[in-house]
């Protein structure tokens, strides 16, 4: 009863192109998350650099749509700008691609820190010193700068109207 099947330890693995183009095709990842997960799979950094050079050139592969993607996506969870600037230098994209993705979006941020804001204190204005120093923290841990937050914890954010005039 034995069967032809190779089985998997008796599988050759695949080479650093096609485990890279595997690795896309379940989601968009940046050039330095494709050659850490290659190095981890045991590819050799001259195999690695070769497969995601052919991976760009083909447009596989491109920092610039991860970092749209990756942008769109935490602003969209209610992430200010620093956070996902930070967040995409984390994965290797360089400065001119994180800044076009950040201003590829379009967002209002102060109108974002305001939802955040309600969404996690409700409406009621803060009560005292203390309670604005936990509402621009918070908006500080999300991404948000220094002048929005400022802006919005001295703001009544019960009431949306007034608050930017």
């Amino acid at each position: 009863m034995s069967s032809d099947k190779p089985t998997k330890s008796a599988k050759e693995k695949p080479n650093a192109y096609n485990k890279a183009l595997g690795l896309l095709v379940r989601r968009e990842q940046s050039a330095r998350e494709l050659k850490a997960k290659l190095d981890r799979s045991g590819y050799s950094a001259d195999e690695s650099a070769v497969a995601i050079d052919a991976l760009k050139s083909q447009e596989y592969q491109s920092d610039a749509r991860f970092a749209e993607l990756l942008a769109r996506s935490r602003a969209a969870n209610g992430y200010g700008p620093r956070r996902i600037f930070a967040e995409l230098k984390s994965h290797g994209v360089n400065d001119a691609e994180i800044g076009a993705a950040i201003d590829a979006l379009e967002c209002d941020w102060r109108d974002l820190g305001r939802r955040q804001l309600q969404r996690h204190f409700g409406r009621k204005p803060a009560a005292d010193v203390k309670e604005r120093s936990r509402r621009a923290a918070f908006l500080l841990r999300r991404g948000f700068d220094a002048a929005t937050v400022s802006v919005l914890t001295r703001a009544d954010i019960g009431d949306p109207g007034d608050e930017f005039d």
